[in-house]
């Protein structure tokens, strides 16, 4: 079974945005971070 399907069932779909989000909400967080540190 692939990791990324083109077409991934309800579930699936919910927890990839889920883990997504895990993923994504820190980093925007740190970028952010380091603008203020170099520009604060």
């Amino acid at each position: 079974m692939p990791v990324l399907e083109p077409n991934p069932p309800k579930p699936q779909k919910k927890l990839l945005l889920v883990f997504g989000l895990m993923l994504g909400v820190p980093a925007v967080v740190a970028v952010i971070a380091s603008f203020a540190a170099h520009y604060g």
